[in-house]
């Protein structure tokens, strides 16, 4: 456990973690006041996990749900399955040419998701964005709310970068490489960070807009 540092296990550990930001950074503090109890967020690990992270890509939350349960109606959400499924079949359920080629090479990737568990962030990024439609944003992700790391962000997210602009007043929206850095001052709860990021995100956009 040393290795991966903290787990985040149930809403104690966000309500800790939150706790621990607030303590040292008054705008988060601010937040939290307004936002209340951070969500958990946390879900389970391993191939359909990924899978639908692979799905999700550029598509509406909407249109997402709609070819996910497609997938699951058509019992093609295991990687057997999807090794062994036809173009056709695939294409039927909504999965664009691209993305079929990405859930393919995810089934063959075979994984070893439990020994994910165990590795370091960046052992596990590297892992995983050697598979073609996995990048850094989708491992970080999956890091983050399949695996529990408590201290993991993921910069690249572009509501993570807006919300980072419009909290701390700076002057434009910090690159990926900026609010990693300004992320290091978070640790060893970016994670929860990043769902305060999120929650303010959601808050600020609903009452004013975000541009």
């Amino acid at each position: 456990m040393c290795e991966v540092g903290r787990i985040i296990r149930g809403p104690d550990c966000v309500a800790e973690g939150a706790a621990w930001l607030a303590l040292r950074e008054p705008r988060f503090a601010g937040v939290l006041e307004e936002t209340g109890p951070l969500p958990l967020r946390l879900r389970s690990d391993g191939f359909e996990a990924l899978l639908s992270a692979i799905v999700s890509q550029q598509v509406s939350v909407a249109s997402a749900n709609a070819i996910w349960n497609r997938l699951k109606e058509a019992r093609l959400t295991g990687p057997r399955k999807i090794g062994w499924a036809s173009e056709e079949a695939l294409r039927s359920c909504g999965l664009s040419r691209q993305k079929i080629r990405y859930a393919k090479a995810l089934a063959d990737a075979r994984i070893d998701y439990r020994a994910l568990r165990a590795q370091p962030e960046e052992d596990l990024v590297a892992e995983l964005t050697q598979v073609p439609g996995i990048g850094r944003w989708t491992a970080e992700i999956y890091a983050m709310f399949s695996l529990g790391r408590a201290d993991v962000f993921a910069p690249g997210d572009l509501a993570l970068q807006e919300a980072a602009r419009v909290l701390f007043e700076l002057e434009a929206r910090p690159s990926e490489k900026a609010l990693r850095e300004m992320a290091g001052a978070w640790s060893p709860w970016r994670s929860v960070a990043a769902r305060l990021l999120w929650a303010y995100y959601r808050l600020a956009t609903t009452r004013e807009g975000i541009r």
